[in-house]
């Protein structure tokens, strides 16, 4: 009888950022730009090292793969975010709603494997540079990128289909500006248990063993840097990681700050403005690390202005 009186949900109301009624549009423009900025940045890379062919290395291989992630992410939130500012909050359906979670699900896994694959690069590229052709292989960057999106893509399908088991009755908004993995399971009113136990043990290849191939891969990086006699030469193989050790800082850090951290223990403002960071701003700022110190890249652009 209960059952029968419960209004099963097929639309999910976001809230975005609410009473910003007087920067609706000063918020706007800037998401805008930054999203604007954001597709600008990530394509240009990736055209530069798909036509340069100073650039044809499985570094700046795998830096085209990451700016290709971040393409999908900011695509797949910023119109979205976009709404809720103009429209103060805004309404996909259900199955939208666990489409963006899909998308955003499988660039997040992907990237957190791809930056792991990147530090092993470094590691190779540093510690044994005179097998680095034989090892990076162009065969092995393929697998070393193909796997990575297989994983991240079939992990996220194994997530959105338990999330689709769940049901969601009465209750229909959720305080954020996207569809989010924790705001889906608490607005559920079924047992989410199996959800949060498959969400725990796929961590561990997506985030546990990333993690622990980034930092052993940087302990031999560093062992090995300070073997070497000349100081500019320590200068020089610092400088190929400092980017790379920049962007795992932030995109770790902001993972830690919004997986890990109890949801009790923020607020929702601190919550969404950690999410801002998260799929916004570092999509906006990863193409600038690499940007800033990198010779190859710069020349490219150069050599691109001249043509």
């Amino acid at each position: 009888m209960g059952e029968q009186n419960q209004t099963w949900v097929s639309e999910i109301v976001l809230l975005g950022f609410q009473n910003l009624h007087n920067f609706k549009v000063p918020l706007f423009s800037l998401f805008l730009l930054i999203y604007i900025l954001t597709v600008l940045e990530n394509v240009l890379i990736i055209g530069l090292v798909a036509f340069s062919r100073n650039l044809h290395s499985p570094m700046y291989f795998f830096l085209q793969q990451l700016a290709l992630t971040d393409l999908l992410e900011a695509t797949d939130i910023v119109p979205t975010l976009l709404q809720t500012v103009m429209h103060d909050g805004t309404t996909l359906s259900l199955i939208g709603c666990i489409m963006q979670y899909y998308f955003f699900s499988t660039a997040e896994a992907f990237e957190c494997l791809l930056l792991a694959v990147m530090a092993y690069d470094r590691y190779v590229a540093i510690c044994i540079p005179l097998r680095y052709t034989s090892i990076m292989s162009h065969r092995v960057c393929t697998k070393l990128v193909v796997i990575p999106w297989t994983l991240g893509f079939g992990i996220s399908v194994i997530t959105v289909k338990l999330i689709g088991t769940l049901q969601f009755c009465d209750q229909n908004t959720i305080n954020h500006f996207f569809c989010d993995v924790f705001p889906l399971v608490e607005l559920s009113c079924s047992d989410t248990f199996p959800l949060q136990i498959e969400a725990f043990f796929l961590s561990v290849p997506i985030i546990v063993f990333p993690i622990v191939v980034i930092i052993v891969s940087y302990m031999c990086i560093a062992h090995a840097i300070l073997k070497i006699v000349s100081h500019t030469g320590r200068q020089k193989a610092f400088s190929t990681c400092s980017s790379h050790l920049a962007v795992v800082s932030m995109f770790y850090g902001a993972l830690t700050a919004i997986y890990e951290v109890p949801s009790q223990r923020q607020s929702q403002t601190i919550s969404k403005v950690l999410s801002l960071l998260y799929t916004v701003v570092i999509p906006l700022v990863n193409p600038l690390i690499y940007s800033l110190r990198n010779k190859d890249l710069n020349i490219a652009l150069k050599n691109l202005k001249v043509n």
